[in-house]
């Protein structure tokens, strides 16, 4: 057993969680069983995560998405009152970090994304709310771009959607995962090659087009698995507690 304030402390010093202007609130955001045996960790809170969570017996769910957004209603709707009774039923506590574990230079969804595609983690990169929560990854010889795409739907496990629009040899790629598509116009201004995100963009079409660089998007949840599912490894090894990932695809 493990204390659960002693996991949100060392998880919130870890990442920096203070530190990150974000769109909604990181840390535990529900309170649940203080004495934590096994932990869950999702990309996403929703009501799928927590009924498989209270299955596995779990007293702690970390996620990346939490459940609480400034531009969600302040309200509690019908769908948001069953997340909730499912936490409160099964004695739950819900964490989630958002921006802060994009940005995380080796738990980071961005860092690990930078390893799985063989690529340097070099200087960070995309900028959102005043804060860089990327990494522009380096390859000095060059990675041949079908070879890239090979590698990006092996490590996210879906094919990804790209305008292959850049050079045939890749060697420098902005990588922000998610629904990053504005980030493409800080990758144009730096000269990368190409750009890794979640989601794409109407305008990114154009973009590639003209300005001779790949746009390259994997999937938003599925560029997200990385660092949630590390932080919970972290965790299990550091507390001895269980740890279980529940992935719970999402084709966007």
């Amino acid at each position: 057993m493990a204390d659960r304030d002693e996991i949100i402390r060392f998880l919130d010093e870890l990442l920096d969680a203070r530190g990150f202007p974000d769109y909604g609130p990181n840390g535990l955001q529900i309170p649940g069983a203080r004495e934590v045996a096994r932990v869950a960790t999702g990309v996403s809170a929703q009501r799928e995560l927590f009924e498989r969570a209270a299955g596995a017996g779990a007293q702690l769910v970390i996620a990346h998405h939490g459940l609480f957004w400034d531009f969600h209603p302040r309200t509690i709707s019908p769908a948001m009152k069953e997340r909730l009774r499912l936490l409160f039923d099964a004695d739950i506590s819900l964490a989630g970090y958002h921006l802060p574990l994009d940005a995380h230079p080796e738990v980071g969804n961005n860092a690990l994304l930078c390893e799985a595609l063989g690529l340097e983690r070099a200087e960070p990169f995309g900028v959102h709310h005043g804060r860089a929560v990327g990494f522009v990854g380096r390859n000095r010889e060059g990675v041949p771009a079908a070879e890239l795409l090979e590698r990006v739907e092996r490590v996210t496990e879906r094919a990804p959607f790209s305008w292959d629009a850049g050079p045939e040899l890749v060697r420098s790629v902005g990588i922000v995962s998610g629904g990053a598509a504005s980030s493409f116009r800080e990758a144009i201004e730096l000269g990368l090659d190409a750009f890794l995100t979640g989601e794409p963009a109407e305008h990114v079409m154009a973009d590639a087009r003209e300005a001779g660089a790949h746009f390259i998007a994997a999937g938003h949840y599925a560029t997200e698995k990385f660092g949630v599912r590390r932080l919970g490894e972290l965790v299990a090894e550091r507390f001895g507690v269980e740890h279980e990932f529940l992935d719970v695809p999402n084709p966007i």
